[in-house]
């Protein structure tokens, strides 16, 4: 199984300094200021590296050691301001120096018509790097601009959210880092294909054994490794699809899903009622009743088959009904059990920080689908990396609607990497497939109860098969 050349390596052990944490940028301020005399530098740099790659095929390896270290400390530093990481980073971008870094490969052979257009070509991965990002994300256009900008992508709202938690409990929980840090490792495998390191396309699939995936072994991180106890999530998205797009459906993929619009706001007007009777329900006895916990369960199923068909991870025209099992990417949810009072009271409160955090993954699953949609019409399939971003939207939506509905007590997890089991990674893992990851407590908030290859990318690249998997 080939390596990507750019890998995503995770280190960190979820301590966080409160005293740090409430003044991250304020303290980042020197790290701004030779950030941006960094860039441009590495503009000149980057400019030199392209001609001597159109010239000669490869990258000079002086030039590349120079944007290696600046992708580096672009990485150090986006962890650093997205607590995705606690020390201070260092000024130099060293390798293996901090606890969110990546490995770049050395400098090989680059196809020189690629280089040519390099920058035609990144813009798929641009666009996806954008919604991925950081609240400090060195971003590349069209002119060649690398620069630091402040978006509201994945990253940056888990930061958001993860500064809170980590104020109260001295710790960022382990979904909102995980998240943060994949948007991080897709960044710098993007910027590193934009400066022509490298001419192997970003991979967005945030599996384990892929190149960005947030997924730490516990051994990993020995005596340091989080202490939260893994639990089974009462809330699974199940996926068999085999990536095969018909290019006719996909062409009409929004006009074929009016009727699902339709009867999606009916049927959530009946949903809003049965939510109301099942929150006075579960105040008065514990639980929900079974009779509304199943006809909630079949209104998320129903959400998670039409959201999954318009945002291409699923192919086939789903049924009205939301019935388990008759659609690809299903979902799985656990019977009624006893709930907390206090927290069915605030649970409209409670749900609001995954809310948030919902929005953005909805950003990355939709800017995955207008990926698919030119990718699927191209080559009559959905690369597996942009499927499975898109999955993970639809799978931490349906956690985020199940909880609010009262249908489970566990928090939604915001871990991108959860529950990718035997997940075949073509050409792009850094090896076998990784262990099934742990779905934790405590993730978004301090709450209790708190839960927690494939083919590359490139526009019309081929796609292998894939195996079915369970988030």
């Amino acid at each position: 199984m080939e390596s990507h050349p750019v890998r995503l390596v995770l280190r960190d052990d979820l301590e966080r300094s409160r005293l740090t944490v409430f003044f991250r940028l304020l303290l980042a301020i020197p790290h701004f200021v030779w950030f941006f005399l960094w860039t441009v530098i590495a503009l000149l740099v980057a400019l030199a590296n392209w001609v001597a790659v159109l010239a000669t095929g490869t990258s000079p390896a002086g030039l590349h050691r120079h944007l290696s270290g600046y992708i580096r400390y672009s990485v150090h530093l986006g962890a650093y301001l997205t607590l995705a990481a606690n020390p201070y980073p260092p000024f130099n971008g060293p390798a293996g120096g901090y606890p969110v870094d990546v490995e770049i490969d050395p400098p090989v052979a680059q196809r020189r018509w690629t280089v040519l257009v390099r920058l035609f070509l990144a813009l798929p991965a641009l666009l996806l790097s954008t919604v991925l990002g950081s609240s400090t994300s060195t971003s590349t256009t069209t002119s060649t601009n690398v620069g630091l900008s402040f978006s509201g992508g994945l990253a940056a709202t888990a930061a958001m959210l993860g500064w809170f938690a980590s104020l109260v409990t001295g710790r960022m929980p382990l979904g909102l880092r995980n998240a943060a840090a994949w948007g991080i490792g897709y960044q710098a495998q993007t910027m590193a294909y934009a400066l022509c390191l490298t001419d192997r396309y970003p991979y967005a699939g945030p599996e384990p054994g892929a190149p960005c995936s947030p997924f730490v072994a516990p051994a990993a991180l020995g005596s340091q490794a989080p202490v939260a106890a893994p639990k089974p999530a009462t809330v699974q998205l199940v996926l068999a699809d085999d990536l095969r797009r018909s290019r006719l459906t996909v062409f009409f993929r929004i006009l074929l899903a009016v009727p699902h619009f339709v009867w999606l706001a009916l049927w959530s007007i009946a949903a809003l009622l049965a939510w109301l009777v099942a929150w006075v329900a579960a105040l008065a006895t514990g639980r929900v009743p079974g009779s509304l916990h199943r006809f909630l369960s079949a209104f998320v199923r129903y959400g998670v088959h039409v959201q999954a068909f318009v945002l291409l991870v699923g192919s086939p025209f789903p049924g009205f009904t939301g019935a388990a099992g008759s659609y690809p990417v299903d979902v799985e949810i656990d019977p009624p059990v006893a709930q907390a009072r206090w927290r069915v009271l605030l649970r409209g409160l409670l749900a609001l920080p995954a809310l948030l955090l919902a929005g953005a993954t909805f950003n990355v699953a939709t800017t995955s689908a207008v990926l698919m949609w030119f990718a699927g019409l191209a080559t009559g399939r959905a690369p597996q990396g942009l499927r499975n971003a898109g999955a993970y939207g639809v799978r931490y939506s349906a956690e985020t609607y199940a909880y609010l509905l009262l249908l489970t007590e566990r928090y939604p997890y915001a871990g991108p990497e959860a529950g990718f089991a035997g997940v075949a990674v073509d050409e792009v893992g850094a090896g076998e497939p990784a262990a099934a990851s742990s779905v934790p407590a405590d993730d978004v908030t301090a709450a209790p109860g708190d839960a927690p290859a494939a083919p590359d990318d490139s526009p019309g690249g081929p796609s292998g098969p894939t195996e079915p998997w369970s988030v």
